[in-house]
């Protein structure tokens, strides 16, 4: 496929994606977008950077656009973390001035009860558990609801996110009559399956399932190393090779992954106090709740440049899209492939190579290999020496 017109997309559309140079569909664009267009269930995969949000967003609101809309809610896209609804509302308002809302759990409810009477919004994006909340408050209706979309859906499947998810479906099914070419669903991810399919239930019951089989970012235009470390070294051992791509590089913009909240936040007080240029991005720290205010700040200043690294969980990092991430750091081994998929996936975006690093002891170096079969990857062994990354002396 050549181009969007040829897969059904408008004009208006297609002009503002060449704004930002986006001329030619993805394979996953090119498989969703007819489909979704015809009205078709589906639950695609594909590998992080390779435009699921565009392919979902431009039959949404080719939906909406040329024709006259039913009043209330008639698109709304669901996603496990603020930063992603927020990445995606400001998409949507890129591409169109219709009306949306942005419905996360960081803003006060009583001012988005006002704003949706206020504003009528034709779609909407937001998290589970704020959604579920106006739901049941009355104040978010579903039954003119044409297109839902679940965008990571297979966080919002995982166990700590299921009832919220499940019990959202519940409404949206008992308040939307479902006629001939009434409610379409649509989930995404770069891992969700079959399991995926059967977690959300019988509204999702008939969808097709596409996979593109595109991991040859992951394998192609990522370089994956592995940096041995003792457990109490990790923090010494990151600071010394962000000194060396500091060095080989002049401008580096790196994301450091831990998958526990007070990891995090200890990664990054060490890092600062050596002055190194970092922000956080994680849950809690200190059993306090990061506020909205300083998530924003803590992305502002990464994906602006004011600081060189942020250190995140990976529940937080989910489904970021932060241009420029030279290169990826966990300091830990995930024991599911799919988390592996889902950090490497920060980098390497928008025809850019990346590199992503993993920092781990005996123990984790095993699972790595393990990783590394599974996936079907090359892992290069390096060192650091004189300041230096090396391949290390056989």
């Amino acid at each position: 496929m050549n181009s969007f017109n040829e897969l059904g997309i408008n004009e208006y559309f297609a002009e503002k994606l060449k704004e930002r140079s986006i001329v030619k569909p993805t394979v996953i664009q090119g498989l969703v977008i007819p489909r979704l267009i015809a009205g078709k269930d589906i639950l695609f995969r594909s590998a992080t950077g390779t435009g699921k949000t565009f392919a979902y967003l431009l039959p949404a609101l080719q939906l909406l656009a040329g024709e006259t809309v039913p009043k209330g809610l008639n698109v709304l896209i669901c996603a496990p973390t603020l930063e992603l609804c927020s990445q995606i509302k400001a998409e949507i308002d890129f591409l169109t001035d219709m009306q949306s809302a942005l419905l996360i759990g960081s803003v006060k409810i009583d001012k988005q009860v006002e704003m949706l009477r206020k504003t009528k919004p034709v779609i909407a994006v937001g998290n589970t558990g704020r959604l579920l909340a106006l739901a049941k408050m009355g104040k978010l209706k579903f039954h003119n609801l044409r297109l839902l979309i679940l965008d990571e859906a297979d966080r919002l499947t995982a166990q700590e996110c299921l009832d919220e998810t499940n019990e959202l479906l519940e409404i949206i099914k008992r308040n939307k009559i479902r006629e001939e070419g009434g409610l379409c669903v649509a989930a995404c991810s770069a891992t969700v399956g079959k399991k995926t399919c059967m977690q959300l239930g019988t509204l999702f019951e008939s969808a097709e399932i596409i996979e593109s089989d595109d991991h040859e970012i992951m394998r192609e235009w990522i370089e994956h190393w592995a940096l041995f470390s003792e457990k109490r070294k990790k923090v010494q051992i990151l600071r010394s090779l962000l000194a060396a791509l500091k060095f080989k590089k002049s401008r580096i913009k790196v994301l450091v992954f831990t998958s526990k909240n007070d990891e995090a936040g200890k990664i990054l007080s060490q890092l600062q106090y050596h002055h190194i240029p970092a922000a956080g991005l994680f849950g809690k720290i200190n059993k306090k709740p990061q506020s909205g205010m300083e998530r924003k700040a803590a992305l502002d200043s990464f994906r602006e440049g004011a600081v060189e690294v942020l250190v995140s969980t990976d529940l937080a990092g989910r489904g970021l899209d932060i241009p420029g991430i030279t290169h990826v750091i966990a300091l830990d081994v995930p024991q599911d492939g799919e988390v592996y998929i889902h950090r490497c996936g920060r980098t390497a975006r928008a025809g850019k190579r990346g590199i992503m690093v993993t920092i781990g002891d005996e123990t984790q170096m095993r699972l790595l290999a393990a990783l590394e079969k599974r996936l079907k990857i090359r892992i290069q062994p390096k060192e650091l020496y004189q300041g230096k990354i090396c391949v290390p002396m056989s």
